[in-house]
């Protein structure tokens, strides 16, 4: 397909120093190792330190990475997990996967993230574990959800798939639950093409999830065992190295986005008819993606318009209870989940990325302008 002129790309990665990318390039080719080899030991190293979390375990996608923490707990036939019913599909795909219920909660309107009012009214004796998500990098409101975990013995799974460099209270977003899962997705803050990290201060949970990751493959000494039904989750090498060269100015690639929303919200504030995600007090959110949201009915128009000036954009996420398996397996209703239904039909997520030009940025301004006026 040929790329159209002049548009302006929802999203594109960023590398860094890309020398020094194809000398490791030309490492893993000179040694002929590739998958799970030293370059992925040292971008599992880099994570931890820079989370301050003992361990993080490479796999092969942010969804694996949500599976094996599943399976890790044992969770599985007749347990349910508590999931926002405002997310993208892969959080409660992987309770299905595993045979059990997810159970979907409202969202907030306004942070975008789990209703904390509404997660202990969805517990029951099945219930087994929480999967707060925190939205396109913005912190869920942790301290709550940890003393309802504590006070029914459930576990807590963080997805923050998209908030790798997003504190909560001090805290690095995906180091406060049982275990935290990251994707490396390209919409990502860093992005190996695919790929995903499971993170816990756990280590009995460490050791299950590297050993589930690689066929439940276990080595002692010299001697190799399956021990359990595992999984191909591995990372390989050369995705491990697109990581290495970003978390090399991780926090630089966070500083830039953060200002990047801020000139963002500036420009487009005076806008009538949008509002921008919140985000919560003490917390600091590295804007996986910047979303807003609509006071239309339906998102649907704008969307084509936008696409029609060349500014690729797309929905914020999906409202799961009105997907088509959730909806015809569950036999949900539009507003059992009015938020989430609302978020869906009126989010907007526009271009955003690291080395997005101010031009282009407020060429996007300026048309949501002249649309949203004209709409």
């Amino acid at each position: 397909m040929v790329q159209k002129q002049n548009v302006v790309r929802l999203s594109k990665p960023y590398f860094g120093n890309k020398q020094k990318l194809v000398a490791m390039i030309e490492d893993i080719l000179e040694s002929g190792i590739f998958v799970q080899g030293k370059y992925v030991s040292y971008f599992e190293k880099m994570v931890a330190e820079y989370l301050g979390i003992k361990n993080a375990i490479a796999v092969s996608s942010g969804t694996a990475a949500l599976h094996i923490s599943l399976v890790a707990l044992g969770i599985g036939p007749g347990d349910e997990v508590i999931v926002p019913a405002y997310t993208f599909p892969a959080t409660a795909n992987v309770v299905e996967l595993v045979g059990a219920k997810p159970v979907f909660v409202d969202v907030d309107k306004d942070t975008y993230n789990i209703s904390i009012e509404q997660i202990e009214r969805s517990i029951t004796k099945r219930t087994k574990a929480i999967i707060p998500v925190h939205l396109f990098g913005n912190p869920a409101d942790m301290d709550p959800i940890m003393e309802i975990a504590k006070s029914y013995n459930l576990y807590v799974i963080e997805d923050a798939a998209g908030a790798l460099g997003s504190t909560y209270k001090g805290k690095k977003c995906g180091t406060i639950g049982d275990l935290g899962c990251f994707s490396f997705h390209p919409r990502k803050i860093v992005t190996t093409g695919e790929g995903g990290m499971v993170v816990t201060n756990d280590d009995n949970l460490a050791n299950k999830v590297r050993i589930l990751r690689n066929h439940g493959m276990e080595i002692r000494g010299s001697k190799i065992d399956f021990i359990d039904a595992g999984f191909n989750y591995r990372m390989n090498e050369l995705e491990a190295i697109l990581g290495i060269v970003q978390m090399e100015i991780i926090e630089e690639i966070v500083e830039e986005r953060q200002n990047l929303a801020n000139l963002y919200m500036d420009a487009l504030r005076d806008i009538s008819g949008i509002s921008f995600q919140k985000v919560l007090s003490n917390c600091t959110t590295s804007w996986q993606a910047f979303v807003i949201r609509l006071d239309v009915n339906d998102n649907t128009s704008i969307l084509k318009l936008l696409r029609e000036a060349n500014i690729e954009v797309n929905i914020g996420t999906y409202a799961l209870h009105l997907l088509h398996f959730y909806f015809n397996k569950y036999g949900y209703k539009p507003l059992d989940y009015p938020n989430a239904a609302a978020l869906f039909a009126k989010s907007l997520a526009l271009p955003f990325y690291n080395g997005i030009s101010t031009t282009d940025i407020f060429k996007v301004v300026e048309t949501c302008r002249r649309i949203v006026n004209e709409n």
